[in-house]
């Protein structure tokens, strides 16, 4: 499950944690602070299961390419010491684990999470065939940023929900080139090895102009970000916080990031996570409180009406 290199986790969490406080406000009545943390803790325990169950079918699919790159060479089905029926049977553990977390969530989420399985198989096979693999990896680690609405109750099916579809929809697009961009930094670290195994990614096709795409994609990242905003009705929070923040965060890292240093590379990779994505969940979660206790003083005011009213 490699436990000891947690920020694929993390990654696959904060979608999950983005789309919650998003939608949080949303619900009807709105989610309650403790509901929002239960949620969170869940959706946690569904990314560690369902990271480490990706990482296995990754490693099953790779077992005849991870052995040319000096970071993978030593995996245990690459080096022999796992055999594939084992690890097929470890991964078989991990989503049937997974499932059982599905299942303490609303029945809907059984319809929206059940579908990402063909991307996370989909993915290892995609550095064959295509030069952006990170693409598809963006669109299996970003699934999340649509639970978080049904997880609350938020139905995004219902006929008058349009803002909020285009709001789920523009959060994951969002979150999408998030992931490209931060495995763009990732792909650095084995661009040699991975050229010479014949492994494709988006550092290899476009090494001499990365920081022009990291630009790039960090602009469509926030811009999408602001856009599932303004579909939901979020306050000044979300947009100097969470926005505003994402844009410092990244545009730093871009700069200073050392695509030549394999060390540098991870350092940002590791750290990015929590650095991008603590700015944009401190702006999201702030906003969230911001309108809850508003909510919550009208609540009060409206009960202290009527007692008086009915006097």
């Amino acid at each position: 499950m490699r436990l000891d290199k947690p920020a694929g986790t993390i990654y696959l969490f904060f979608p999950c944690l983005f789309s919650t406080l998003l939608a949080a406000p949303l619900a009807a009545p709105m989610a309650s602070p403790l509901s929002v943390l239960g949620t969170g803790a869940l959706f946690f325990s569904g990314a560690l299961i369902m990271r480490g169950a990706g990482c296995s079918i990754n490693d099953l699919w790779d077992r005849d390419l991870d052995p040319k790159v000096a970071r993978t060479r030593l995996r245990p089905v690459a080096r022999g010491a796992l055999t594939p029926s084992r690890a097929l049977a470890w991964t078989g553990a991990q989503l049937l684990a997974g499932l059982a977390v599905l299942l303490q969530f609303p029945p809907a989420c059984l319809y929206y999470g059940v579908p990402s399985l063909a991307l996370v198989a989909a993915y290892p096979l995609a550095k064959r065939v295509t030069y952006y693999p990170q693409f598809v990896l963006g669109l299996t680690f970003s699934w999340g940023a649509m639970m978080g609405f049904p997880a609350l109750g938020v139905d995004l099916l219902a006929a008058d929900a349009a803002a909020l579809r285009t709001a789920a929809a523009l959060l994951y697009a969002s979150n999408v080139a998030w992931t490209v961009l931060y495995d763009m930094i990732y792909a650095h670290m084995d661009i040699r090895d991975d050229a010479k195994a014949g492994i494709k990614s988006i550092a290899l096709k476009h090494d001499a102009e990365t920081k022009k795409v990291l630009t790039g994609l960090a602009v469509v990242q926030i811009g999408l970000l602001a856009g599932a905003g303004v579909a939901t009705g979020a306050g000044p929070a979300f947009f100097v916080g969470g926005c505003g923040g994402a844009a410092l965060t990244l545009g730093y890292m871009i700069k200073k990031v050392n695509l030549k240093s394999v060390k540098d590379c991870w350092w940002w990779f590791v750290n990015g996570c929590w650095i991008t994505g603590g700015a944009i969940s401190l702006g999201l979660g702030t906003d969230y409180l911001i309108q809850y206790l508003a909510d919550d003083d009208e609540l009060t005011s409206n009960e202290a009406k009527v007692r008086a009213d009915s006097r």
